[in-house]
């Protein structure tokens, strides 16, 4: 059990506002081996974190990413919404899971990228989504580590998997049994689940031998499988968010 990658989702979100620097480092001190993270960009091509196309749900302006540059991100969020450049430093030498939803084209792919690379991070990071967004982040870094996600049990065509070349095939938790769990080992492939927060859930997916798990509940997780044991000390940045704000994911 102990060989299973614990990746934080989003942070620590259940304490700490999601895709934010505090959330990230709360994770990785209650033990996370990764951290998972939804990166989109801004009207002005900046890799910011956020999972949603618009700042309504966290951040209560419902305006569109797309249609904010950088600098109005920031005044809008009091500067709580971080770049992919920051994250990268604040996660100090950690794995990075990189979600791209919205399925971006090569040109955004490529800005991602580009920022993994600027940051001294490409050794570090691997990349998930589904297979279009997965094929332009191929198309910008032939050589990136990706999981590819899936959210059916039919399994990955051929000429998929040879223009995608992941290194981990990565299934909403409860498509997983026996059967695919084996499928996937044998093809050669790590498999990788997302997001089980329950401890029975956790506990059946460690018994079918999956390689990762991708948690909103990370200390429930790392208890669970065992070491290495949680990292927490008290830090003023990881207070709580303030009453009615929705910091946990949908």
């Amino acid at each position: 059990m102990q060989n299973v990658t614990a990746v934080a989702h989003r942070g620590d979100p259940y304490r700490v506002r999601e895709n934010t620097l505090a959330s990230l480092r709360s994770a990785l001190r209650r033990g996370a081996d990764a951290v998972e993270i939804d990166v989109r960009l801004t009207r002005d091509g900046v890799p910011v974190l956020l999972h949603d196309d618009t700042l309504k749900r966290l951040w209560e302006h419902d305006r569109p990413l797309l249609s904010l540059s950088w600098e109005e991100v920031r005044g809008v969020t009091g500067d709580g919404v971080p770049t992919l450049s920051d994250a990268l430093a604040a996660t100090d030498g950690s794995r990075v899971m990189i979600d791209l939803p919205g399925a971006p084209d090569v040109r955004a792919a490529r800005r991602i990228v580009d920022a993994v690379r600027e940051q001294g991070a490409r050794d570090r990071v691997y990349y998930c989504a589904g297979a279009p967004a997965m094929l332009a982040v191929r198309a910008a870094d032939p050589s990136a580590e990706i999981a590819l996600t899936r959210t059916t049990l039919a399994p990955p065509r051929a000429g998929l998997l040879e223009a995608v070349r992941p290194r981990w095939l990565n299934y909403r938790f409860s498509l997983v049994d026996r059967a695919l769990a084996d499928r996937v080992h044998r093809d050669g492939y790590l498999l990788s689940v997302w997001t089980p927060d329950t401890r029975r859930s956790m506990r059946r997916l460690l018994a079918l031998g999956v390689d990762s798990i991708t948690t909103n509940r990370i200390d429930v997780l790392c208890a669970l499988r065992g070491g290495p044991r949680s990292r927490v000390r008290p830090d003023p940045d990881d207070a709580p968010d303030a009453p009615g704000v929705r910091a946990v994911p949908r």
